[in-house]
């Protein structure tokens, strides 16, 4: 008997042992989940990196709860952006949040289809005008589009900074994203179909300024997920690539040289300064060519969101 309970006494030492070994085991893994996720956040919010000899020199990554008012400006008007655009934008429509699939903490755009001070639609669009420019530089943003369909317009792009003593096109505009031109709607490639482009020259001369727009078709859809835009600049030209993060070998869909200065029409006198970050979601207008609300088809089933994981500006 007493051998019986002895073996006995032996095989409940080992099995709570075991259960030990194994409670042990199991807090490891949970914490080596938490570390792989957080190690997953930080590889999601890395962009296309400090490579090339670029360094960090300014970044929103979005993390927090509300705006950040040091960075940014948020813009209120409905003047149509000088595109017959159909939005009056709104403090209300930008704010910070979760993107539901990924759950990233993101700046959040929202056009809305709805009247408000004689418009049509109300949406957002804020800059780093007085708080943040730059020249030259990688100036990249990580974003999640809406279905643009027919007739919504995100945009990710930049103006001189001297845009309120010179005015447009003087101050020179670069355009690093846009999406919603008439052609995708055309074509029905509105999800792929996207361009670049320089806005230059000292007036506006009755619409013949100068400018350079290259249209890109993906071979991929870009409104189902996140993708970078990254524009790398320098006393010589202008490029910009679609994915760095993913494919740093790619190709440029845009790139100009700004070299020449030969008269007051030529790029090398407009590019060649600081300049201010925008993001905004337009609602219809000339790039779209669409103008009646009733066929902006991008908010036929509501709210219609452009979420921006991070924004990173890179300098050598």
């Amino acid at each position: 008997m007493k051998q019986y309970i002895s073996l006995m006494s032996v095989f409940v030492i080992t099995l709570f042992a075991m259960l030990a070994c194994s409670t042990t085991v199991d807090a490891d893994a949970g914490i080596g989940d938490k570390d792989n996720k957080e190690s997953e956040k930080e590889h999601e919010e890395n962009g296309s990196g400090e490579t090339n000899g670029y360094k960090i020199v300014w970044q929103d990554l979005f993390n927090g709860t509300e705006l950040d008012a040091k960075n940014w400006y948020v813009e209120v008007n409905g003047d149509g952006g000088g595109n017959a655009e159909l939005q009056y934008y709104r403090n209300e429509n930008i704010s910070v949040g979760k993107e539901p699939v990924t759950e990233r903490s993101c700046l959040v755009i929202t056009a809305k289809k709805e009247n408000y001070k004689g418009k049509a639609a109300t949406s957002g669009r804020l800059n780093t005008r007085d708080r943040f420019a730059v020249k030259y530089g990688k100036i990249e943003a990580s974003i999640k589009l809406p279905k643009t369909a027919n007739g919504l317009w995100p945009a990710f792009w930049m103006l001189g900074a001297d845009h309120a003593a010179v005015g447009w096109p003087k101050c020179g505009e670069i355009d690093i994203m846009e999406f919603g031109n008439t052609f995708g709607i055309a074509n029905n490639i509105q999800d792929k179909y996207f361009n670049g482009a320089l806005h230059w020259g000292p007036s506006w001369n009755n619409g013949a300024y100068p400018n350079y727009a290259k249209h890109y078709t993906s071979a991929y859809g870009l409104q189902d997920d996140f993708h970078l835009y990254t524009m790398i600049w320098d006393d010589k030209k202008i490029s910009m690539f679609l994915d760095l993060d993913k494919y740093p070998d790619a190709k440029p869909y845009f790139e100009m040289n700004i070299t020449d200065k030969t008269d007051d029409k030529s790029p090398g006198h407009y590019f060649h300064k600081d300049y201010f970050i925008l993001l905004n979601l337009a609602v219809g207008g000339n790039f779209t060519g669409i103008w009646d609300i009733d066929k902006v088809t991008g908010l036929n089933s509501g709210e219609a969101q452009m979420y921006v994981d991070y924004v990173k500006v890179y300098q050598k």
